[in-house]
């Protein structure tokens, strides 16, 4: 066991090659399988998004049904959300997290496959529901009243596939917090974690505090359509209002979820490419620390309109403005950082100067929709699409392409093409703006929000148009992406440890990609920037061991976490066809039945691990340095 999976260049055949990525607990290779599955669903929801533009391309369009259209809206937002946005951060965090406290993995291996696998049966079962019967089509935010009322199985699909996937996303917070408190390396005091680590350490404890109030709202929505509760169903008692509760205290501290880490990856790119210390280091970590505190006291921001009364608007519009405050604190960091700095103009650095400029105007818009009587007045209508779009695309989806590429040499060992990424960049960021700022104005025009076409004659027919071209040109852009990945891959030309050469932090000090068990000894960590500390003292290996050289304890692979969410992804077509088919029941038990099978094979298999042993370090090690001296 213990050659299986340190040698440098191994050859294996596409079954064992299968096998190992299926079982894998490696947090490195769970980080690049949501990569693939976030992908996926990125380029899934841009094309539901494409069919959205092109029906409202031009008025009394019909390239789409009213029917379809809800339908596209609705899957749009919840794919891009639960299964884009943040599948594709989790895969950064995992990747680059445990090397960044130089760990040797994530403190629950096991459950990160697992949070992996629900995620992706999860979102694969949402998904299916455009196959059978019917999508969801009561909107991204499912409100009671819509989704109670909306026929077929789309509500369904919605409710239990976020219920698993949401299970595996809390999974995934729950270990990145354990992991960061419990597994950094010595000299690596919380004021000494790089700021991605840290954004990725509040972001876990939002998931922690924001992802239970969701599953009790969706176990609520599955028991009223499926099992007749009635906890929305105004008349059986029950009150529609609190769904809209529920879901915004997770909704709010969710949009969190995903900023925050993008902020973290932005902090990185501003102090490689400046070849600076991060400026304010102490305030950009309590900024963090207080953004994801207020992320919890603003939600009712979102309900302005339903009649919640002064006070109440009062206190949320309060708390809304105030959590502009350490958002601006990191935007003036950021520029500070860059100030008298050496800056290179990468691809990465090229997305985190674009980011400035958008990411303030959404948040500039969403200060005013702080003010309770100006929402009033814009709630339902464009400028709330716009809003959003510039704090997701222009913060979350630009931070996600810029680790895309600072990041792939340390996953993969090679380095994207920078020509073809800057063409990415421009063609990305120039449709995102052509696409969204005129939808500000759409907004104020009296064109409202999830209209499935509109009358020639209101005045909307150009911005519309424009907009449309802004959408065709950002999926040019990510199609150039794809071309640069599969070009790089085809070349196959490989890059050393820092391969941007102004690396700072400890994942730079080690291969490209990293062996399985990331550092031969673990780490000492001298203080903030501990790799740059090392090279500024002339140390080329980049890092100071804090231990002998001994046996590495790694843990064994697994299928098991496979097998439990495939059970429960079963489960979930038994319960919805229990009573419209005679094979409901049977499937619904043969789902849990697999699924708690594979949780007591779990118990009572003594599964100890592998050591790989001093001498099986030092060859893995030698072979790196050889493979490294002949670039």
């Amino acid at each position: 066991m213990t050659t299986a999976a340190n040698t440098v260049a191994q050859k294996k055949g596409f079954g064992a090659t299968l096998w190992d990525w299926l079982t894998t607990v490696d947090h490195k290779k769970i980080g690049i399988l949501y990569l693939i599955g976030g992908g996926f669903f990125f380029v899934l929801g841009g094309i539901e998004a494409l069919m959205i533009r092109l029906q409202l391309l031009v008025p009394n369009n019909d390239f789409v049904s009213a029917g379809f259209f809800n339908e596209l809206i609705t899957m749009h937002g919840t794919t891009m959300i639960f299964l884009a946005a943040m599948p594709l951060l989790f895969g950064f965090m995992n990747a680059i997290v445990p090397l960044q406290i130089g760990a040797r993995d994530v403190a629950f291996p096991f459950i990160n496959s697992l949070g992996f696998w629900m995620f992706f049966f999860g979102g694969l079962f949402l998904n299916l529901s455009w196959f059978i019967d019917a999508a969801p089509d009561a909107g991204w935010t499912s409100y009671a009243s819509l989704s109670l009322a909306s026929t077929g199985h789309g509500i369904d699909f919605y409710a239990i596939g976020l219920q698993i996937a949401g299970a595996g996303t809390l999974m995934a917070g729950i270990n990145f917090l354990v992991t960061i408190i419990n597994m950094r390396a010595p000299g690596m005091t919380y004021m000494r974690m790089p700021l991605f680590t840290w954004t990725t350490f509040v972001a876990s404890a939002l998931i922690l505090f924001a992802f239970p109030p969701l599953t009790v709202g969706l176990f609520f929505l599955t028991f009223d359509r499926m099992f007749g509760g009635n906890f929305f169903d105004v008349n059986f008692g029950g009150n529609t209002i609190i769904w809209e509760h529920i879901f915004w205290i997770f909704g709010h501290p969710e949009v969190y979820i995903l900023i925050l880490p993008s902020f973290g990856i932005f902090s990185e790119i501003f102090t490689i490419f400046s070849r600076k210390r991060l400026f304010g280091y102490s305030a950009m970590v309590f900024a963090t620390v207080l953004i994801g505190f207020l992320g919890f006291m603003v939600w009712a921001h979102h309900m302005f309109t339903v009649g919640l009364g002064p006070t109440a608007n009062a206190i949320f519009a309060v708390a809304t403005m105030a959590i502009a405050v350490p958002t601006g604190v990191k935007i003036f960091n950021w520029l500070l950082t860059m100030w008298g700095g050496s800056i290179r103009i990468t691809t990465p650095m090229l997305y985190a100067l674009g980011f400035i400029p958008s990411f303030v105007m959404g948040g500039v818009t969403g200060v005013q929709q702080g003010a309770a009587p100006l929402d009033y007045q814009l709630h339902d209508s464009y400028f709330i699409v716009a809003h959003f779009h510039y704090v997701i695309v222009g913060g979350v989806v630009l931070a996600i392409l810029a680790a895309t590429h600072l990041y792939w040499p340390k996953m993969f060992g090679t380095m994207l093409s920078e020509t073809l990424g800057k063409v990415t960049f421009w063609f990305f960021f120039v449709g995102f703006h052509m696409t969204f700022f005129l939808q500000h104005f759409l907004g104020l025009m009296g064109m409202p929000r999830r209209v499935w076409t509109y009358n020639a004659d209101q005045g909307w027919d150009l911005f519309n148009a424009i907009s449309t071209v802004g959408a065709i040109l950002m999926a040019i852009g990510v199609i150039v992406l794809v071309i640069n990945i599969i070009m790089t891959t085809a070349k196959n030309e490989r890059v050393g440890n820092d391969p941007w050469e102004d690396g700072r932090t400890l994942e730079w000090a080690i291969p490209s990609p990293p062996p399985f068990y990331n550092f031969p000894q673990t780490p000492l960590v001298r203080g903030l920037d501990s790799y740059w500390i090392e090279k500024q003292e002339g140390n080329k290996k980049g890092w100071i061991p804090a231990e002998p050289l001994a046996d590495i304890h790694m843990p064994n692979g697994s299928i098991i976490p496979l097998i439990m969410s495939f059970g429960l992804f079963v489960a979930g077509f038994g319960a919805m066809f229990r009573l419209e088919h005679s094979w409901g029941l049977p499937v619904l038990i043969g789902g849990l039945v697999i699924t708690f099978l594979a949780m007591a094979a779990r118990s009572v298999k003594d599964d100890l691990g592998f050591y790989v042993t001093k001498d099986e370090i030092i060859r893995t090690e030698d072979a790196l340095r050889n493979e490294r001296g002949s670039k």
